[in-house]
């Protein structure tokens, strides 16, 4: 089984080839380009160096979210067009599953943090079993200080990875009271290796949908809408 998976999600973008037993190829680029300039040119170049016929892949996996609203919508397009024009099923990996699952094999918790700002992030904790993935605590939305505490409340070593760290870095050495370390730079961002591998995961468990099922998840409004409602409210109050 043929996998193309796809990272638009923060600050990084990446695509991957994905075999079962293989990592056929992966692309990844974090520098100061806009994702709707690089991710079509990258899937092209690694689909020409490997010789791949689009036809020939089973699903497409993509990074769905909580991100970047741009970036998420820019990955989700990207995989809805493959996935409409090539009859192809789509794989929803949720962001920070994919980014914890760079530390396969672990048997520490470990804690993603993507920068949502004003001092809050996207996060979960995560952690194996063996080769079993487990789901702490779920991807949300909270403050840092929230999910510092629920690290506190861990038995084990928790490792830190994702572009809140450097943010945060501060707070989480004054607030981590147990055990922990932070992920290396080569596992501590989003891999579109990793968002494939995980979707293995998911399609074991039958879990697929159509390009035209597929939609993000935000978790959070976005500042737009926020700002918005800030000022509907204020009218209210008039």
């Amino acid at each position: 089984m043929k996998i193309l998976a796809f990272d638009s999600s923060g600050l990084v973008a990446s695509v991957a080839i994905m075999e079962e037993e293989q990592l056929v190829a992966e692309y990844t680029l974090n520098y100061k380009k806009t994702h709707s300039q690089t991710l079509l040119p990258m899937m092209d170049e690694i689909v020409k160096m490997t010789e791949l016929d689009l036809k020939e892949i089973d699903a497409i996996a993509v990074a769905s979210g909580p991100g970047s609203f741009t970036g998420l919508r820019i990955g989700s397009a990207t995989a809805k067009g493959l996935g409409l024009a090539l009859d192809k099923p789509l794989v929803s990996v949720p962001t920070l599953e994919g980014i914890a699952y760079n530390l396969y094999g672990t048997d520490a918790v470990i804690c993603p943090m993507m920068d949502a700002r004003r001092q809050q992030v996207y996060t979960g904790l995560y952690t194996f079993e063996g080769d079993v993935f487990k789901v702490l605590v779920p991807q949300m939305a909270c403050p840092v200080t929230e999910i510092l505490a629920k690290c506190n409340e861990q038995s084990r070593e928790v490792i830190f990875l994702g572009d809140g760290v450097p943010v945060y870095r501060k707070m989480i050495e004054e607030q981590m009271q147990g055990s922990y370390r932070f992920a290396p730079p080569h596992l501590n961002r989003q891999r579109a290796g990793a968002v494939g591998a995980r979707a293995f995961d998911y399609i074991r468990e039958n879990k697929l949908e159509s390009a035209s099922e597929h939609v993000p998840v935000y978790l959070r409004k976005s500042q737009a809408e926020r700002e918005l409602e800030a000022k509907q409210k204020a009218r209210q109050q008039e």
